[in-house]
């Protein structure tokens, strides 16, 4: 671009070459003082002010050290002045010429002048420079952070493609990452992740290409090298490796520049390949015609592969993080697997509780974070990690039950087996006393009146008998009945209590109780199964599981996952269990999970203690029991409102 004078319209400069040809300068004559913005910072340009200019802006000085910033002003006098005069901004001229001065001296001054001028663009242009080193720098700065803290591989994957493509205005790319085999060496490339700006709507399917020179991001990934490719189209007949064109053919699209990164790791592992296709002039234009593809794309240049390959090796490390953190991930999700098929191995009847106790939870939290709370829920979010701690806490509710004796974990009755077979075999031993008294009393009689009284007495015995038997046979199926477990209070035990009053003589003539008082005091449990001294064992699960989830390191994010757990028994009126404490201390993460807990113990498939409650019958219990103020009723309301209830049914 050639370098430019402006002079006043009315002046004249003589025939005085001012390059080595005549047409080195472009002259503008211009009737006022030019605009600032009026300039073009990026060409040599020299303004020759005399009174014509000055008087055009009325010696507007802010206007004329704007426009020095950016030009060399040289002062054009009237013939014979040798010095600038008081109305001219003497200190921001370069020189001052007189109007009548000899072609040589004009010609020197307008040459110092230029050689001014262009040092101002090179000085400006530096500072471009800098400030745009100092954007890309900050940039990749706030790239990196943003990197270091995504944990999501897709996401970060989304986030390093984004940010490439943008850093180097590049219409389209993809993302590979490294697949090794056992001995850690790598063996393919998957295809994880592409972005089109021209071809939005792309489908996306994953697919392999080997680690080898046949592929340009196999070669990249194999030598580690970057590859800098001006047209795809036109390769080398010398290079090994060719760009496929099935994609352009489908799409009808065509890739032209090419920039390949391999991705490597800070232990010089390669990671991935970031492949970046058509580098554009302008970021938002559309390629989608031939000529549009000629007219805008153009060559990656030294600049895009040294900041693509600072951002690659940010990625590298984040993608390594990220994968080790999915390890760690994978490796924390074993071992809460093997927690909780400990628990249902000790108790297979409860199979599937704990982790439908967890979807139940972490639904009924994903239905209050879309809007669904109400009361002093309204307005309640989740973060994903505190829906992933709230998981958790539901999967290892229960693990404190490994620490309670299995005969009561598993106790399906009132009464234990053992204790319900003796007193099975205590009716059976009466019923056979029972049957020798009458045959003794048989053999008695016949010896005793002969045959003639025989037949009218026997009749009678016979029936005693009979209501011995049926006397026997209804109170051992009123003990069986009572030994049934009850979901709610129920049930005197009047009778029971009359039963334990009877007695019979044993084998050894000693007189004992037809029920035993510990026996009646099973038998006497008004709801559930258990006594005082098992529920109290049972409870005492909750504070296992509290003590062992505390012995666990967590993460920043999951550190609350005892504290939620410890509360899955506590009610809002402070009735629950093991601490009794009240509303205000229980987190809202643990009540949702003591809904979710109660429903299915409720809802779950029959078993040997209790019957399946059907789901409308469970949602009245839980109603209940918000009633009497011992669970949530905003939560429960958000529970049945947005039917998460029924995510177990589908589920099963």
């Amino acid at each position: 671009m050639k370098p430019l004078l402006i002079a006043s319209a009315g002046r004249s400069l003589g025939n005085a070459p001012l390059g080595r040809r005549g047409d080195d300068v472009e002259v503008r004559r211009v009737p006022v003082f030019p605009t600032p913005r009026a300039l073009d910072g990026s060409r040599p340009t020299v303004i020759l002010l005399d009174r014509i200019m000055l008087q055009s802006i009325g010696g507007m000085r802010e206007r004329i050290e704007e426009a020095a910033k950016c030009a060399a002003l040289v002062g054009y006098g009237a013939p014979g002045e040798v010095e600038p005069p008081a109305d001219f901004p003497a200190d921001l001229l370069t020189s001052f010429v007189p109007g009548d001065s000899p072609a040589g001296l004009l010609i020197a001054q307008l040459r110092g002048a230029f050689r001014h001028a262009a040092t101002l663009v090179a000085e400006r242009a530096a500072r471009l420079q800098e400030r745009e080193r100092y954007r890309e720098l900050a940039e990749l700065t706030s790239v990196g952070v943003a990197l270091s803290t995504e944990r999501n591989l897709l996401s970060l994957l989304e986030m390093i493609l984004t940010q490439s493509r943008r850093i180097t205005t590049s219409d389209a790319g993809s993302v590979y990452l490294v697949e090794r085999g056992e001995n850690g060496a790598p063996q393919m490339l998957r295809f994880k992740l592409s972005q089109n700006y021209s071809l939005p709507n792309l489908p996306l399917s994953e697919y392999t290409v080997p680690v080898d020179h046949t592929s340009l991001s196999g070669y990249a990934a194999s030598t580690g090298e970057p590859l800098v490719i001006a047209d795809s189209y036109l390769l080398a007949e010398d290079v090994e490796y060719r760009q496929n064109r099935s994609f352009d053919e489908k799409f009808g699209y065509r890739t032209k520049s090419m920039l390949v990164i391999p991705m490597r790791s800070h232990r010089d592992e390669i990671v991935g390949v970031l492949q970046l296709i058509n580098r554009k002039r302008s970021f938002d234009a559309r390629l989608a015609t031939s000529e549009s593809f000629e007219r805008e794309v153009i060559t990656y240049d030294e600049r895009s592969v040294e900041l693509v390959s600072a951002l690659a090796s940010q990625a590298a490390v984040s993608i390594e993080n990220s994968q080790l953190y999915g390890d760690i991930e994978r490796l924390f999700e074993g071992f809460v697997t093997a927690a909780v098929t400990a628990i249902e191995s000790r108790d297979p009847t409860t199979f599937g509780h704990s982790g439908r106790v967890a979807t139940l939870s972490v639904s009924l939290a994903e239905a209050v974070d879309r809007g669904g709370g109400s009361g002093p829920h309204r307005g309640v979010r989740f973060t994903r990690e505190q829906l992933k701690e709230l998981r958790y806490a539901g999967l290892l509710h229960d693990f404190g039950k490994v620490g309670v004796r299995e005969q009561v974990l598993v106790k399906q009755k009132k009464l234990y087996p053992a204790n319900l077979d003796l007193i099975k075999h205590r009716f059976a031993f009466l019923q056979q006393a029972a049957e020798l008294d009458f045959e003794r009393a048989k053999s008695r009689l016949l010896v005793e009146r002969g045959r003639e009284e025989y037949g009218r007495v026997v009749e009678q015995l016979e029936r005693g008998l009979q209501e011995t038997r049926a006397d026997l046979g209804r109170f051992q199926q009123m003990i069986v009945a009572a030994n049934e477990p009850t979901i709610l209070p129920e049930g005197s035990f009047e009778e029971l209590r009359k039963l334990a009053e009877r007695t019979f003589l044993d084998i050894d003539g000693s007189q004992r109780p037809l029920i035993t008082p510990e026996e009646l005091r099973f038998l006497s449990i008004r709801k559930g199964n258990l006594d005082e001294r098992e529920r109290l064992e049972i409870e005492s699960h909750v504070t296992h599981t509290y003590r062992f989830l505390q012995q666990i390191p967590w993460t920043r994010e999951l550190r609350g996952i005892p504290e939620i757990a410890y509360g899955h028994h506590e009610k809002l009126n402070g009735s629950g269990y093991p601490r009794k404490v009240a509303a205000q201390e229980i987190p809202v993460q643990t009540r949702m999970m003591t809904i979710s807990d109660i429903y299915d113990a409720l809802t779950a498939t029959d078993r040997p203690y209790k019957r399946a409650v059907p789901p409308d019958r469970a949602l009245d219990i839980l109603n209940m029991e918000a009633k009497e103020g011992m669970l949530d009723r905003h939560l429960l309301g958000t529970f049945i409102d947005a039917r998460v209830w029924e995510i177990v049914l589908k589920k099963d």
